[in-house]
């Protein structure tokens, strides 16, 4: 599979197999995301794996803001909690902030690392969605998260129970100007 045909065929996955994802094949998975470029390379980017009884008491306590991603987390065999190590993007060794947009480093680099995962993912036949809408303090304290880490997203993953359709996208036209 090609960089090119991974991003084009990968979507969205909420409908997913029963099966359970082996470890050693999510190990393989995060060992390619670890490949991710990072502000500076701090690298800052950590991930959970949630099964059984935590996963599904994350899935009924922890989405009551929108109940159809705790559905959506109740249905995969795995969930990812994606966090960061705060207070690390974005800054210089004597702590002051390197650009106008301070510490919001640590969002662009998650992203680029949960996209990186879920690459990774496809290409081993692994299916996921990337959530954005939880109760973070409920998950980070279900999770017991440290208070230097920051829970950021959740990535339900499994083998996929549904092949979507790849929705419209922009031209190009639409997405690309030049200036000089």
């Amino acid at each position: 599979m090609t960089a090119q045909e991974c991003i084009k065929e990968r979507r969205s996955i909420r409908k997913f197999k029963p099966n359970k994802i082996e470890h050693g094949l999510l190990s393989e998975i995060i060992e390619t995301a670890s490949f991710s470029p990072s502000w500076k390379n701090t690298q800052i980017t950590r991930y959970i794996a949630i099964e059984g009884a935590l996963k599904d008491k994350i899935a009924k306590e922890g989405t009551t803001q929108f109940p159809n991603n705790g559905n959506i987390i109740d249905n995969a065999p795995m969930l990812i909690a994606i966090t960061v190590i705060k207070n690390r993007c974005g800054y210089e060794r004597d702590g002051s902030y390197t650009t106008p947009r301070k510490d919001t480093w640590q969002m662009f680099d998650a992203g680029i690392a949960s996209q990186s995962f879920c690459l990774a993912a496809h290409e081993k036949g692994i299916g996921s969605v990337i959530l954005g809408i939880f109760d973070q303090s409920v998950i980070e304290s279900l999770l017991q998260i440290p208070e230097d880490r920051e829970l950021v997203a959740l990535i339900p993953i499994g083998y996929p129970d549904e092949a979507p359709v790849a929705p419209k996208r922009k031209t190009v036209d639409d997405l690309l100007s030049f200036q000089s």
